[in-house]
């Protein structure tokens, strides 16, 4: 060993210019930390109150600045039974979601990211409740935390019951499972009366009756909407007072189950809006509609994609015709042909306040373009007509340019796909351009006039 650096060390350590960067025998692993500076008594408090929000959440008593500091540490895991109704700050919910979720846009939630993460929060429960299964009190527990943020629920999915799988024989064929589950009547799913009512601000639902991505496990009966599930559904929405907008999609529902559903909804004073769209809805479930609108408010009705034939869509026109309230009816891809086309044209020369109309795909021809030209002539409150996808031909659209050079209030006519002359369509989108400029020259004038 070197005696000289020995000796010289001892020497060194008194200097006092000596590195004393080199002379430290323990190193903290944060550079930045020094016995010089300590950490202010409002700092640990602040601190304390984080790691023990758990056992006792103070907030509100802090101050401003405090608060903000103390909800910026919180963690998103937090039980809501503790932060649902004591925490309101955006910033904190906004984290919630982004943690939980990769894909956040707060402005399908009125920008409110409390609202988004409950609402997703609940939906997320009822997609995958599992009836007999899965106990009501995950829901119902729920229920005081989120009722005063809950507006709309998307259910893109509801679970039927798990079935153990029936014994059958071999020679029974290869449906036989299927089968003896789609004739079964125990398939129902999540009752909707244990919650509707407890939702005091609901006002929209969105339900479709499937189950999504089961691949090959798929069978007839995880796409089942029975009779008591529509039964106990209607009697929760007829329940639930602030609903405005029901869409059930994609569920098979038929003619009875529509009955059922709309004799819940005839007094129901809120809702503007019902989208029954992608089911098998005939003439009879028509009928019922037509009544529907006869003792609501609706304003808009969405029934595409179904099987509503001509003797339906008579039922819809008596309604349209003395209906005072429907400013939008969708119902393309059904089978009016031109006895259900007819009638609803004969409807609009009493009906003065529908502006959209979709008859898109309904087997009609000439003669409802006929009657329509006697629409465009006289009807000054739609604004908005499409009769794509019909084979209106070439007469069909000579007459519509008739009708539409004597008009002057319709925007928008959608006429792809109807077989008429190129010349007459180029004439009627020569009338359309027109209408369109008159009206922007009108809301310019009135903008100009209310300042």
């Amino acid at each position: 060993m070197n005696l000289t650096k020995l000796i010289s060390e001892p020497i060194k350590e008194l200097n006092p210019e000596a590195d004393h960067g080199k002379l430290r025998r323990i190193r903290a692993e944060d550079l930045e930390w020094s016995l010089a500076v300590v950490s202010s008594l409002t700092h640990l408090c602040l601190e304390h109150i984080v790691q023990n929000f758990e056992d006792n959440p103070i907030v509100e008593e802090l101050l401003p600045k405090h608060k903000t500091s103390v909800l910026e540490k919180l963690p998103p895991t937090l039980p809501l039974t503790i932060t649902a109704n004591l925490i309101s700050d955006e910033g904190y919910w906004k984290r919630c979601c982004q943690s939980r979720w990769n894909i956040c846009d707060a402005s399908e939630y009125g920008n409110s990211w409390k609202r988004m993460f409950f609402e997703r929060h609940l939906e997320n429960i009822i997609k995958h409740f599992v009836p007999d299964v899965t106990d009501n009190k995950s829901v119902l527990e729920l229920v005081p935390l989120c009722r005063d943020y809950v507006k709309q629920l998307r259910i893109s999915q509801l679970l039927p019951p798990v079935k153990e799988p029936p014994t059958f024989e071999e020679t029974d064929g290869a449906d036989s499972v299927s089968d003896l589950y789609t004739n079964g009547s125990s398939m129902d799913h999540f009752d909707f009366r244990i919650l509707l009512d407890k939702l005091s601000n609901l006002e929209e639902l969105q339900l479709v009756y499937c189950v999504k991505n089961c691949g090959m496990n798929f069978e007839w009966h995880l796409f089942q909407f029975t009779l008591r599930d529509c039964q106990s559904l209607a009697e929760a929405v007829k329940s639930c007072k602030s609903l405005k907008v029901l869409r059930i999609h994609r569920s098979n529902m038929e003619d009875e189950k529509c009955r059922m559903l709309v004799n819940h909804l005839l007094d129901h004073s809120s809702l503007v809006e019902l989208d029954l769209s992608h089911n098998l809805i005939g003439d009879r479930g028509a009928r019922a509609i037509g009544k529907l609108l006869n003792r609501s408010c609706l304003e808009t009705l969405n029934i595409y994609d179904n099987r509503i034939s001509g003797q339906g869509a008579q039922a819809l026109a008596h309604a349209l015709s003395r209906n005072t309230s429907l400013v939008s009816l969708n119902l393309r891809l059904n089978q009016l042909g031109d006895e259900g086309g007819q009638a609803i044209a004969q409807a609009l020369l009493k009906n003065q306040t529908l502006v959209k109309l979709h008859l898109g795909a309904n087997e009609m021809t000439e003669p409802t373009a006929t009657a329509f030209s006697q629409v465009l002539v006289q009807n000054t409150t739609l604004r908005n007509l499409n009769l794509s996808c019909n084979k209106l031909g070439m007469d069909g659209g000579k007459v519509l340019e008739e009708g539409m050079s004597h008009n002057s209030s319709l925007l928008e006519c959608d006429i792809r796909l109807t077989e008429i002359s190129l010349e007459s369509e180029y004439c009627i989108r020569e009338v359309l351009c027109n209408n369109q400029d008159k009206a922007r020259r009108k809301h310019t004038q009135d903008t100009a006039n209310t300042k």
